[in-house]
């Protein structure tokens, strides 16, 4: 196809893009009243575009999955937020929309994310800490109350409980008149970056992907509009990986999921146009913008090289981004706001989907209002008075950004061929592959700040003297108690033998080998706890041991 017929094809499809996209419909101009195209590429007769760069929604998608990308409509904004008790995060989220933001992200306190009810030992000292705490339907009632799930899409990040958590969050729709197939969102479900990176896991690898591969089946069926994993290089980033690395163990693991389901008997063009990616965005800002771009071409072509996939859908990596909290300092923290968007900046540059930007005080608290809305309102400027927006892939033709996308996807595919080798994402991870090289890259980061050949402003160079800081959020420890008490009360006014009736379903599921949704879906329906049903699985899968890379 010539150029001149890609030009055109592409126009089109950009053309009826748009039709449904009306939300952006405007003259897109400079300050000085110069005309911004919609695309720069070759055939629109600009000098110094020597090769074909192709067009956004083309294969293999490096310019954007979209033709109309941010000119149809601004990516999701969507901030992350969760503390306390239900009631309080509830709070926090009408608070958010009502400052437009246009998603919901959901944070879970560490119990809820390890599978742990309030009351158990385990959970002493960190209720409500780092997130809400769940630990039934009518805590996930109370989080949603008053909020349309028919008209919100919702972000939850959530890994070894997902399925018990997007259980939860389809009762509570259905309670609200809202059909499984009518929500949408992401789960992040991704499991192996747990073992890889963060660390909460339960269940052994096996059994963990026979629990993901369930849900791809029953969404599938069932919730056809919810992104079932969100495959997530974010806290591979946070652990200390390089860029490369987040981009080449993020797709190694995109890969497991893929051969995983495929295995379980799905074909490939079924499931795989519902798996979303989650990328952190650091502070070098042109080699992010690369990354992202190489992750996408990488992304299709292993799909449709590797999987046979057809469907240009299954081809497309969409992504999250956050950006980066381990750059964030306590120390002078109202840079904090500069770094979140130079990082922001990068992610709309490299033609991010969604957005959450994390607020300046996160190295010290967790945020307030206030350093909330300011994060909010950087994606808001970035979007409505920057003009990166206005044309998509603006970077495209730069020498240096199309060498570091591809040397990014070279290095990166280098890493996945040695993890082929080494038998996959999973065994790879068993033998610590991936956790060396990234306590390796993370050794040599801080070695280099040590040694002050690296600059962190305010912390190593910069520096002035500061009083304590004031005027922090802080989860009260009233919060532990009050959950407590709820838990107690729903458990006394719940029918005791259809809870234990639908645990032992649950059980027999588990030992066999029939898809677990709908059994997890009746369990919470009947106010089974999350941590009971947590322990139904760990009864019978056992409980994962940690890898020690020496």
């Amino acid at each position: 196809m010539s150029i001149q017929e890609s030009k055109k094809k592409w126009q089109e499809r950009a053309e009826k893009g748009l039709a449904k996209s009306p939300e952006r419909k405007k003259e897109f101009s400079t300050t000085s009243n110069i005309e911004v195209e919609r695309c720069f590429a070759p055939g629109f007769d600009y000098p110094g575009y020597e090769e074909q760069l192709g067009f956004p929604g083309d294969y293999p998608f490096t310019r954007g999955v979209q033709p109309t990308m941010y000119r149809g409509r601004f990516w999701t904004m969507r901030q992350y937020a969760g503390f306390g008790t239900a009631k309080e995060s509830n709070e926090r989220y009408k608070y958010l929309l009502s400052a437009g933001q246009t998603g919901l992200s959901v944070a879970f306190d560490l119990p809820t994310q390890m599978g742990y009810d309030s009351d158990a030992s385990m959970s002493l000292g960190e209720v409500g800490k780092v997130g809400v705490a769940i630990d039934s339907l009518a805590d996930m009632e109370i989080l949603f109350d008053g909020i349309p799930l028919d008209k919100v899409s919702t972000s939850m990040t959530i890994n070894s409980t997902a399925a018990i958590l997007l259980a939860m969050y389809i009762a509570v729709a259905e309670k609200q008149g809202v059909s499984a197939d009518k929500i949408s969102g992401t789960i992040q479900n991704d499991i192996l970056k747990e073992y890889m990176a963060r660390g909460t896991y339960i269940y052994p690898p096996k059994e963990s992907m026979r629990i993901i591969t369930d849900i791809f089946a029953y969404c599938k069926d069932h919730v056809p509009k919810w992104n079932t994993i969100s495959i997530s290089g974010y806290h591979i980033r946070e652990a200390g990986s390089s860029a490369v690395q987040e981009v080449a163990f993020t797709l190694a693991d995109g890969i497991a999921y893929v051969d995983a389901a495929i295995k379980a008997g799905l074909d490939v063009d079924e499931f795989a146009p519902r798996l979303a990616f989650f990328f952190n965005a650091h502070n070098n800002l042109l080699e992010e913008v690369a990354k992202f771009r190489a992750a996408r071409r990488m992304w299709a072509r292993i799909m449709k090289e590797r999987f046979n996939a057809k469907s240009p859908k299954s081809q497309m990596l969409r992504f999250h981004t956050q950006t980066a909290g381990c750059t964030l300092t306590a120390q002078q923290p109202d840079n904090n706001i500069m770094r979140v968007t130079i990082q922001a900046l990068a992610a709309v540059l490299g033609g991010t989907q969604s957005l959450h930007t994390n607020s300046r005080d996160e190295a010290l608290a967790l945020p307030t209002e206030d350093s909330v809305r300011i994060a909010l309102r950087t994606q808001q400027v970035i979007a409505c008075e920057s003009g990166v927006a206005d044309s998509i892939d603006p970077l495209a033709g730069s020498f240096l950004v199309e060498s570091l996308t591809d040397q990014i996807e070279k290095a990166a595919m280098e890493y996945i061929e040695k993890i082929d080798k080494l038998g996959g994402a999973v065994e790879a991870i068993s033998r610590g592959f991936q956790q060396k090289e990234i306590q390796d890259s993370a050794y040599a980061y801080q070695r280099g700040i040590e040694t002050d050949d690296l600059i962190i402003v305010g912390v190593n160079k910069f520096t002035v003297a500061e009083p304590p800081p004031t005027g922090l959020l802080k989860v009260k420890e009233e919060v532990e108690i009050s959950q407590k008490k709820s838990l107690a009360g729903m458990k006394a006014q719940r029918d005791q033998a259809k809870v234990q009736d639908a645990l032992k379903d649950l059980e027999t599921a588990a030992k066999g080998s029939a898809n677990l949704m709908p059994h997890i879906l009746t369990a919470v329906k009947a106010y089974a706890t999350l941590g009971e049903i947590a322990n139904v699985f760990r009864d019978v899968f056992g409980t994962h041991k940690e890898t020690v890379v020496l």
